[in-house]
């Protein structure tokens, strides 16, 4: 976790079991309360959206005409858009990524945009206060990054982003991912917002971190402390999200781990847990008082909020990368 981060252990409930194949690569999640909505992390040449009532049974399947790429998170806006992004690059080989923005009859949107300094995995998607798109990328080394478009989306040529953050993740013992390493507890594979736009929540394979936006300010708060909600035990855990009264829902895929199912879990009055930073005194300090401590000393080796050694972990990283692409079915060129 970041530096100053804090760790909250709420009850993390099972609600019901996801058992229809059409979702066993189950990557984004969205709620409006009264049902969900999934897409899948799959390449068929369709972009599909289920409907799911709170059973987890799939009531009907929005289909637009699109053909997405990678499809790795889902977002609803207030207007009952659905934001699929299409964001996904394994292989890093894609001279852009997209946005499908997807009407209920299925209409669909899309938009084609690219990165300043190259190719990016990414599988985070979130809308701040005023629907403009963040994503999220997922770096086996270093901090993810975060992007937002530079000017307005078109959907004519490819619109421009520019990077205006940086979220630090470290390792954590939360038990599950796909891999027995520690690696996989750090790397984003969810971004949700909640209704009212003022908590922000990423997700690794293995935890949930939750980020208080008080000013509307996505970015700023993203580099703030967040507090971490363990999620333990799901198998390749990639789609959160939060229903309208704060309670935050985490699902996983069961395909890859040779599973039947999976459960989509809620951990309820999870969005009242990220509580913004007290404002800093700004007290000038008597000319009496002590002098404060000297912290400007190099932390000692082994420092926790570093989240990698300082040999090696290149070479790790290699590895993780290999292990994880060769863990995806596809994909199309």
């Amino acid at each position: 976790m970041t530096a100053g981060s804090a760790a909250a252990e709420p009850a993390v409930v099972d609600v019901c079991a996801v058992t229809d194949p059409r979702l066993e690569e189950l990557s984004g999640l969205a709620s409006n309360g009264d049902q969900w909505f999934a897409v899948n992390d799959s390449d068929n040449g369709r972009l599909q959206v289920q409907v799911l009532d709170r059973t987890c049974a799939i009531t009907r399947t929005i289909t637009a005409p699109n053909n997405p790429f990678d499809v790795e998170d889902l977002a609803l806006a207030p207007d009952g858009t659905l934001w699929a992004a299409d964001t996904g690059d394994n292989g890093k080989s894609r001279e852009t990524v997209a946005l499908h923005a997807v009407s209920p009859d299925g209409s669909a949107r899309l938009h084609r945009l690219t990165y300043p300094d190259g190719k990016h995995d990414a599988e985070a998607l979130l809308l701040d206060g005023s629907g403009i798109p963040h994503i999220v990328t997922k770096e086996t080394i270093g901090s993810a990054l975060v992007y937002r478009p530079a000017s307005g989306l078109s959907e004519g040529a490819p619109t421009p982003m520019e990077q205006v953050a940086r979220v630090t993740i470290g390792t954590t013992d939360t038990a599950g991912g796909p891999l027995q390493n520690s690696v996989v507890t750090r790397l984003v594979t969810g971004g949700a917002m909640s209704r009212d736009g003022r908590v922000a929540a990423l997700r690794t394979y293995t935890d949930a971190y939750l980020f208080p936006v008080p000013d509307g300010d996505l970015a700023k708060a993203l580099e703030s402390d967040p507090v971490r909600v363990p999620l333990a035990g799901e198998p390749q855990g990639e789609a959160i999200a939060f229903d309208p009264d704060g309670t935050l829902l985490s699902a996983s895929e069961f395909g890859n781990a040779g599973g039947t199912s999976s459960a989509v879990r809620a951990v309820t009055g999870a969005a009242a847990l990220a509580v913004p930073p007290a404002p800093t005194s700004t007290t000038t300090p008597s000319p009496d008082a002590p002098a404060a401590a000297d912290d400007t000393a190099a932390p000692p080796a082994g420092d926790p909020s570093s989240p990698w050694p300082v040999v090696g972990g290149g070479a790790v990283a290699l590895v993780l990368v290999g292990a994880l692409v060769r863990r995806s079915r596809r994909r199309r060129a």
